[in-house]
This record gives structure tokens, sequence and C-alpha cells, in this order.
């Protein structure tokens, strides 16, 4: 059984109206209710992914472009009358149907919480306790992005008292992810994840950056003969 942590990215992925959803985060949920994986997500990622989901695709600003280029196209003799009405049936066909998923985001939500293989974890206070001993490091993130980190982090530890090892962490967030933008690893970043036994992905496939043979023990001695 693998432990996977996933955030608000990845509710974005899944729960984004039907033709945006990324297949890679969906095969998460069907790994989950297989039995493969358990996936755990913070609870605040609820509420974070509503607003972007509902920002970012929205269909209307989309189809007034294609609208625009009918009406030119038109006008320049560059489209057949009947496949401008086609065009025209499709777009408003597609505004339908986002709206739909729009307006059922928040029941997707709750289905979502409640699938096998999907834990949804609220803030503790030792979560809360994490998340001002963050402050401290320099991180520079916006605060859901910190209660994010801190909540993982506790979880992860709190499941290795319970005798699991490592777990990973699959995040395309590059502000959560510890390297940057060259590739190299940013501290405190990598610190905070290898003590608590987390593998940090930056795919939904869990291939890419490719987790060391032996990890967490390879980490373990490192750190120890630091």
């Amino acid at each position: 059984m693998q432990h996977v942590f996933v955030e608000t990215n990845w509710l974005v992925e899944c729960l984004a109206p039907a033709h945006h959803k990324e297949p890679a985060a969906l095969e998460f949920l069907e790994r989950a209710r297989g039995g493969e994986i358990t996936l755990y997500l913070p609870a605040i990622c609820l509420a974070e992914c509503q607003r972007p989901i509902r920002d970012k695709f929205q269909a209307k600003p989309a189809a007034d472009r294609v609208r625009k280029f009918l009406l030119w196209a038109k006008s320049n003799g560059t489209i057949e009358p009947g496949q401008e009405e086609t065009v025209r049936r499709t777009l408003v066909q597609m505004e339908a149907l986002v709206k739909r998923d729009l307006e059922r985001l928040a029941d997707a939500l709750k289905d979502l919480s409640a699938r096998k293989g999907v834990e949804v974890f609220h803030i503790e206070e030792e979560m809360w306790v994490r998340i001002t001993e963050l402050s401290f490091l320099g991180l520079q993130l916006q605060p859901f992005d910190q209660a994010i980190l801190a909540s993982i982090l506790v979880k992860a530890e709190k499941l290795q008292k319970q005798g699991v090892v490592s777990a990973a962490f699959c995040e395309v967030d590059s502000d959560l992810q510890p390297w940057d933008k060259a590739g190299e690893a940013k501290d405190p970043m990598v610190r905070l994840y290898d003590q608590a036994s987390i593998w940090v992905y930056g795919d939904f496939l869990m291939q890419r950056p490719e987790m060391p043979q032996g990890w967490p023990r390879e980490v373990e001695n490192v750190n120890e003969s630091a």
C-alpha cells in the first residue's frame, strides 16, 4: 500500500469541467478505489480549490473569441453558412455542459471526499503549531500553501508512528516543490520533506523525479553522517 499526499492542484485537475480533467489525476482515484494507494488530502484544499475552478474554466470567454472569429470569417467569405451554424451549436453545447459541471461542484467535492481510498484530514492543534514554526524558516509561502505544507508534514509524522515507512507527495505547484526551476534543491524545503520521509513527485504519475533505490534509508544515512 502506497501512501500519497495530494493538495489543491489535484482537486482542480479532478473536478474541472469534463473536457478539462487531467487523466493522470483521475487515475489516482481509480488506484485508490482499487486499494493500491491511499490518498491523503488536507481539508482546507476543499475550500481553496473552488474559486480557481470557477474562475479558470468559465466557457464564455473562450466561446466569445470563437464567435468573434466566426463574424470575421463570415464577412470575408472564408466559412460556409452550414459550418458557421455547426460551430455555434457546438459552442452553445460547450457552455451548457461547463455551466452544469460548475453548478455541481459542491456535490462533486462531497462525492470525492467520500471516495474509497481518499482520507480528508483536518488541521489539528499540532499542525497549527507547525504553521507558526514554518514562518521562521524564510519559505516565503502564501498562507494556504504554508498551512498545506504544515498539515502534510505533521500527518506524515503521525503515519510514521503508525508504522508507515515513507510517503509520497504529488505536487505540481512549484511553490511547494523542493527544487527550483533549474532543478536544484531548495533548502530548507528539501530538508523538511526528508525529515518527514516524504518523497515529492512533480507529476501525478509518480514518475519524476525518480525515487532513489532504498529511499528513505539512504536519506536517513546521509542525515546521520552530516
